[in-house]
């Protein structure tokens, strides 16, 4: 299974997690994994998604949630889940 970790941080307001859903679905990724939470305003989900069905490749994924992300006022990372481990291993 491809996983991806996508971050979402910023200001809470409506409707951030059905865009980052609904952009998600569009593209035929499925969400193995989610949290979320909100701390005095401010808006923090992780995701663990599988693209192994995904139209798009991880580049154009990554590009197009961050864009995403801009219309809406947060910042959206994604990464492969194999780097995303390197990067936070002890």
């Amino acid at each position: 299974m491809s996983r991806t970790i996508i971050t979402v941080v910023g200001k809470d307001t409506v409707g951030i997690i059905a865009k980052v859903c609904n952009y998600l679905a569009s593209n035929n990724i499925n969400i193995c994994d989610i949290t979320q939470t909100t701390m005095q305003g401010y808006f923090n989900m992780m995701m663990i998604v599988d693209t192994d069905q995904a139209v798009k490749s991880h580049e154009e994924l990554a590009r197009e949630l961050t864009s995403v992300g801009h219309e809406i006022g947060v910042q959206i990372k994604a990464q492969k889940e194999e780097i995303f481990d390197m990067m936070h291993r002890i």
